[in-house]
């Protein structure tokens, strides 16, 4: 039976429902989270990368694909690619007047996504989380916030693996009496800090919701913030790492003082 991808079950929802913007902002968040296999002119020297462009619907477009074997199945011969993230190759060609051709012909989540497309990808994923300090005078449990924040959080989540043991999600009150949303990590890996808290804003931003807001912040063990949230907060579990993680390396095209070459 083929494989039914994250990716192709987001774009079947996105087509099943036109009109509906969390559906097309699912599709979109799981497309920057999927790793991609990017189709090249040439193998990649180093960090330097050419994809090959493709002139399709009166603009030029790069070849992505979500599994190796669909690329292979497009093309028809071993041919060189380079693996990134989605999130990675929106910021590659973001400005370029370049779009993507994804699993072209070779997917139920076949499409072609315009310029515009992309670098609106690009500019939604960079909007980071801003940082701030407060006493937190009161812990409670989550009200009000939508079941589609829920499923975003736990999905985003699912996908941090070894980053974190686990968080939880908690109503607050800090000292200047303003009331929020917190998510809390514990047992967070040193130097992913940055990339859980991106995490989260991705979750809220591609969850629909208008003018939300969600707090997050990193507690050890052995704080009494650490009990309350225990004891009030909503627990998510994030996944462990089973086997041991290869040495990271840059990905080719990454790197903004060694961009890849675009022709």
């Amino acid at each position: 039976m083929t494989e039914t991808t994250p990716l192709d079950a987001a774009h079947a929802a996105m087509e099943a429902a036109p009109l509906d913007d969390a559906a097309r902002l699912r599709f979109y968040e799981r497309l920057a989270d999927s790793e991609l296999f990017l189709l090249l002119t040439k193998e990649a020297e180093g960090d330097q990368i050419e994809p090959e462009l493709f002139e399709l619907a009166d603009a030029s477009f790069v070849l992505v694909f979500d599994r190796e074997e669909r690329l292979s199945q497009f093309v028809g011969q071993p041919v060189p690619y380079a693996a990134l993230s989605g999130r990675n190759v929106a910021a590659m060609l973001t400005g370029q007047g370049i779009g993507l051709a994804v699993n072209l012909e070779v997917a139920p989540s076949s499409i072609l996504l315009p310029p515009q497309a992309v670098d609106w990808l690009s500019e939604t994923l960079g909007h980071g989380p801003q940082e701030a300090e407060a006493g937190i005078e009161e812990v409670t449990a989550p009200g009000g916030l939508p079941e589609v924040l829920i499923t975003a959080l736990d999905t985003k989540l699912a996908t941090a693996a070894g980053l974190a043991r686990c968080a939880w999600l908690a109503g607050v009150r800090y000292a200047d009496g303003t009331r929020s949303h917190l998510l809390a990590f514990a047992g967070a890996t040193p130097g992913a800090e940055d990339a859980l808290a991106r995490a989260v804003n991705e979750a809220l931003v591609f969850s629909g919701i208008e003018a939300g807001s969600l707090d997050v912040s990193f507690v050890r063990d052995a704080e009494p913030l650490a009990a309350l949230l225990a004891r009030n907060g909503l627990r998510f579990d994030l996944p462990e790492l089973h086997e041991p993680q290869r040495a990271e390396r840059a990905a080719p095209g990454s790197d903004p003082d060694s961009p890849p070459i675009l022709r």
